[in-house]
């Protein structure tokens, strides 16, 4: 039962966000083999500020050893 946790950048909208879950779930769902029940999706909005004190350095980089797709910028 995944549990997927998106963090984003304020300013978008909630039709973006509803997609973007759709989207993940999809893909997932090629992937995993998994219905759709077995899902969950939140989505954060972070402003820029705390992206760089807060999402960057504790939520992406502090846990470098388990991304599986790492950021292509430095902050």
């Amino acid at each position: 039962m995944p549990h997927i946790k998106v963090s984003l950048l304020e300013g978008k909208t909630e039709e973006q966000k509803q997609q973007l879950a759709a989207a993940l779930v999809k893909a997932a769902q090629g992937v995993l083999g998994l219905g759709d029940d077995s899902f969950s999706i939140a989505i954060h909005d972070f402003t820029m500020e705390d992206w760089k004190e807060t999402v960057y350095p504790d939520a992406i980089m502090k846990e470098e050893d388990k991304l599986f797709k790492k950021p292509g910028y430095t902050m």
